[in-house]
């Protein structure tokens, strides 16, 4: 089995004068990476960790045979790359810092506000409304619970359940993203006027899919779940949950391209809470700066979810609101492009408050010295 190669950034700087220019803006954001490690792995065996600074890079890329020296070339290109602005109808969304999703399900099962919305179109609505006042960028919709153990739906009805609020959200004027791993769901509503794809099963479950969602041009979500078409969250086996998540999302936006899916549509979402362990999940969450290696805009979606209440008296979901917040500013600092929440207000605050401190890090020529 031929080696692997990842580079991951391992230390954080407030701005790049902090490190007289020494660090590189991490995804085109508003994040600093000054030291990396550069992992080698056979299979399932890690061989080597080397550690490394920007000016370093290239001498160690330099030392390494011709396929892996080729694949950390691409990979530092990837860390540095800057994505270019989300068209969704007459809203840009910029990929510059990071931009916050509102849940909206109009389920009856889902495992935080299942039954709230569901068959009430006009309080489904109201709290899109409320989302957006408070700055949302974007309303991710869905009409399928995903926890563990959700019963399958059918398409028919899902359909039913989110066209009749898209389309109302839609001449709002409002960004609208369609969560369905099924092509009818996603082809009916991208024409009552979603913007975005968000598939759980990164575009796995329904072979159409791939092609529904290549042929209309919009950008689409691909998420990490390791089970197949009966439960999401099963064949949760990992030598190493970091670095198989990262293989996996590499394969399956490969796939997406080899179907016809502009690369610069693509986004990724590790998949936090689906067929992974609290310490899986919390080695993910660690890791996340690393998937910026692959060079796609990232969405992390943790809000309310098991590993909060594992980590705090196993409060019920409604009770979840500090982690989540801790986890959405955890995707901030990370470079995240995107965070799903269910708390817009809370998190938008949060976002605020950290932008300015990024601000004010850009500006603080103290750190220059004499």
């Amino acid at each position: 089995m031929a080696q692997k190669l990842y580079i991951r950034p391992i230390a954080f700087a407030d701005s790049p004068q902090s490190e007289e220019g020494g660090a590189i803006r991490l995804a085109g954001g508003l994040v600093y990476a000054s030291r990396f490690a550069l992992i080698l792995r056979d299979g399932h065996k890690v061989l080597s960790r080397r550690r490394f600074s920007v000016d370093e890079a290239g001498d160690l890329f330099g030392a390494l045979p011709d396929a892996p020296a080729a694949e950390a070339e691409v990979q530092w290109a990837n860390l540095k790359a800057v994505h270019a602005p989300l068209a969704c109808g007459a809203r840009v969304l910029r990929l510059d810092q990071p931009q916050v999703m509102g849940i909206l399900n109009v389920t009856p099962d889902s495992f935080s506000d299942g039954g709230k919305f569901l068959d009430k179109p006009e309080a489904a609505l109201e709290h899109a409304a409320g989302m957006l006042e408070a700055g949302a960028a974007i309303i991710d919709v869905g009409g399928e619970s995903t926890r563990p153990g959700a019963p399958a739906v059918w398409e028919g009805d899902e359909v039913k359940r989110v066209v009749p609020v898209i389309h109302k959200l839609a001449a709002s004027g409002a960004a609208i993203s369609i969560d369905s791993r099924r092509s009818t769901v996603i082809a009916e509503a991208l024409a009552a006027g979603a913007h975005v794809v968000n598939d759980v099963s990164a575009l796995r479950h329904d072979p159409r899919s791939v092609d529904v969602v290549a042929a209309s041009g919009v950008p689409v979500v691909l998420m990490h779940a390791p089970g197949g078409e009966k439960d999401l969250h099963a064949d949760g086996d990992y030598a190493d949950v970091v670095l198989d998540v990262f293989d996996a999302l590499r394969d399956r936006r490969d796939a997406a391209i080899a179907g016809g899916i502009a690369r610069d549509r693509i986004l990724l979402d590790p998949g936090i809470g689906f067929g992974k362990s609290l310490a899986e999940n919390l080695a993910l969450i660690n890791a996340l700066p690393l998937f910026h290696a692959l060079g796609q805009p990232l969405l992390l979606g943790a809000s309310r979810k098991r590993m909060i209440g594992a980590l705090s008296g196993e409060v019920p979901a409604h009770q979840r609101l500090g982690g989540s917040v801790l986890l959405a500013a955890k995707g901030f600092e990370a470079g995240a492009q995107m965070v799903r929440v269910h708390d817009v207000a809370e998190t938008v605050q949060a976002l605020r408050v950290w932008r300015g401190l990024r601000d004010a890090a850009l500006t603080d020529f103290s750190q220059l010295g004499a």
